[in-house]
């Protein structure tokens, strides 16, 4: 352990508590104690020595000495209140009470002592003070001004120096004075360096913690414009931070966040603290020209200064730190979206159960109803043929019932991915035919003229035949239904090298915008159109739908509100399964359309040429 270092912890240990958690501070004071001390304690052990080469000491020289041991009371007094200035001011009225005292006795201010009044404001300027280094220089004016004028009047003693002894001390008061200046000004010089060692650490702390922040600082001008911003903003935005200064970065915001932006920043420079998140176009790393991507920021903002007195109509400029929280964004839509997933299930649920209610019950009803009859056709006395046609509505309402639950079954093995294809060559002509024959019936019983286009060179196709024809007879039976009477249902196939096209268009009641979009999901009517109009499950074309893409093909509609529906089916003519299948997948067929259905129906289906 040095000398140096043990001064510097007995120095340490006076120091104020205030003054013991600032390095700068530490170091001003500090410096002010060190010199007077070692001074002090310098004169005190020289007054001995002083004694034996001069013998009895006069007034004035005990006074000398007095005052040379009372900076011992100055740092007394700033290591127990920890006033600087205060110390520095106490300072000085005792460097110019001491100069004074000597002067007034050695020939005023042609006194040696006279210079080191000089002394005085520079000793002043290490408190880093405008009012002491002030007040300093105005006492060291006024002890100059005295001493001239107490000169003038004669009311100094006159010098008893002849002029050789006159100009040695004259020496010695500018030779003591310029040392004491230069220590002064060493003083000074530690002070300084000190404080700017201080301030290159602390923006090395500050300029580590930019750096290394994720979060980007930046700050602003009230009408938005960036006067710096952190490093960060490099990596989040991917562009050079020279680049985001001025309006830079406001040229990157989201046209349509803009407004929210300078809102958050005109509030805070009016005193407000806000936050406010928007979009801000990032340039990913190797991404095209052109390419936008933009991220979610969230931004809070505070003005740069808290000043109570400050001018209302100044500008106050503003601090902001913003972060990237488009992760959080990320998942609130992911949150969102299966909110609305939950809540599209529970309509789901509730459209299902009220269709299936319905659907249920009427032919339940009919059943439950003609077999009683039947059952008491001794009591109501019922004839041969009403039991035969009882009997035939007891047939037709359980078949209607078992398609309805077949379709549900077909469905619920189409979205559990069991529902595999039976894959084998057919003829499509042949099939088509034979569904569009099925629904003459019902299309002449509702007045609506139904017109098949077949070639007969259709070309064979190797797919699921009975997936085939569902496909056609729910088409089909659809455009029957909403078809009103005196309309058209046109069905139309035609094929190219690869595919199957398959067209059913009708001229009925037609789909509006809203429900075209959801159209093929399980148990979804229009009813804002039909208004229950019709019977149904509202899972047709979603067996559709799940077929056609079991096939890999392709389904798209057609619709406009009250001029009709086109349905356009794309089907390879060579079904080719997927490679790889679930090792726990179950294979399941195609339910057997409705003994009632394949039933040959006379050929009243009209033939385009």
């Amino acid at each position: 352990m040095t000398v140096l270092s043990i001064i510097r912890d007995c120095l340490d240990a006076l120091l104020h508590p205030s003054a013991r958690y600032d390095a700068l501070t530490r170091a001003r004071h500090r410096a002010f104690m060190a010199p007077r001390l070692l001074g002090s304690l310098a004169a005190f052990a020289a007054f001995p020595v002083y004694l034996v080469l001069r013998g009895a000491p006069s007034a004035i020289e005990v006074a000398a000495f007095a005052w040379l041991i009372a900076p011992i009371l100055l740092s007394w007094f700033l290591s127990r209140t920890g006033r600087y200035e205060g110390a520095h001011v106490l300072s000085s009225l005792a460097l110019a009470g001491l100069i004074m005292a000597v002067a007034a006795t050695t020939g005023g201010i042609e006194s040696f002592a006279a210079i080191w009044l000089v002394v005085v404001p520079l000793e002043a300027s290490l408190s880093a003070s405008r009012r002491v280094a002030a007040f300093a220089s105005l006492l060291a004016l006024s002890c100059a001004g005295l001493l001239i004028l107490l000169g003038q009047f004669g009311w100094l003693p006159a010098g008893e120096l002849g002029g050789a002894e006159r100009g040695m001390m004259m020496a010695f008061g500018v030779a003591s004075a310029t040392l004491y200046a230069a220590g002064l000004a060493f003083g000074a010089e530690s002070l300084a360096r000190t404080s700017v060692t201080l301030l290159s650490r602390e923006e090395e702390r500050y300029r580590l913690l930019a750096r290394n922040m994720s979060d980007v600082i930046s700050r602003h001008q009230r009408n938005g414009a960036v006067q710096f911003i952190s490093p960060a903003a490099e990596a989040m935005l991917g562009m050079p931070v020279a680049q985001l200064l001025g309006h830079g970065l406001f040229d990157r915001v989201h046209v349509a966040d803009r407004p929210a932006y300078l809102t958050a920043l005109s509030d805070a420079a009016r005193g407000d603290v806000r936050s406010v998140e928007f979009r801000l176009r990032r340039e990913p790393a190797g991404s095209e020209r052109g390419q936008v991507d933009f991220i979610w920021v969230e931004m809070r903002c505070r003005p740069l200064e808290q000043d109570q007195h400050r001018d209302i109509t100044a500008e106050l400029e503003v601090v902001a730190v913003m972060r990237d929280v488009t992760d959080r964004k990320l998942s609130e839509q992911a949150l969102d979206q299966a909110r609305s997933a939950a809540e599209s299930a529970d309509a789901a649920k509730t459209r299902f159960l009220a269709t299936m209610s319905h659907e249920l019950r009427t032919p339940l009803n009919a059943i439950i109803g003609f077999s009683e009859m039947i059952a008491q056709e001794q009591s109501l006395m019922l004839a041969a043929h009403q039991r035969k046609e009882y009997a035939e509505l007891i047939n037709a309402s359980g078949q209607h019932l078992l398609s309805v639950v077949n379709g549900i079954l077909d469905m619920s093995k189409m979205e559990s991915g069991n529902f595999e294809i039976a894959s084998e060559p057919f003829a499509p002509r042949a099939s088509l035919m034979h569904c569009c024959n099925l629904l003459a019936l019902k299309a002449r019983e509702n007045g609506i003229d139904l017109i098949t286009d077949a070639p007969q060179d259709l070309p064979l196709m190797n797919g699921d035949p009975r997936a085939f024809k569902q496909i056609v007879l729910n088409l089909v039976a659809n455009a029957v239904k909403f078809t009103e009477r005196g309309g058209q249902v046109t069905v139309s196939a035609s094929a190219s090298a690869s595919q199957l096209t398959l067209r059913i268009s009708d001229t009925g009641v037609g789909i509006a915008p809203d429900d075209l979009k959801r159209i093929g999901a399980p148990f979804f009517q229009c009813g804002k159109t039909y208004e229950r109009r019709h019977e149904g499950t509202g899972l047709g074309l979603s067996i559709v739908k799940s077929l056609v893409a079991l096939h890999l093909g392709e389904l798209t509609v057609q619709s406009k509100l009250g001029e009709g529906t086109a349905v356009t089916v794309k089907l390879p003519l060579v079904y080719t399964p997927p490679q790889a299948r679930p090792a726990d997948s179950k294979i399941a067929t195609l339910t057997p359309v409705p003994r009632h259905e394949v039933q040959d129906q006379p050929a009243l289906v009209k033939k385009s040429a």
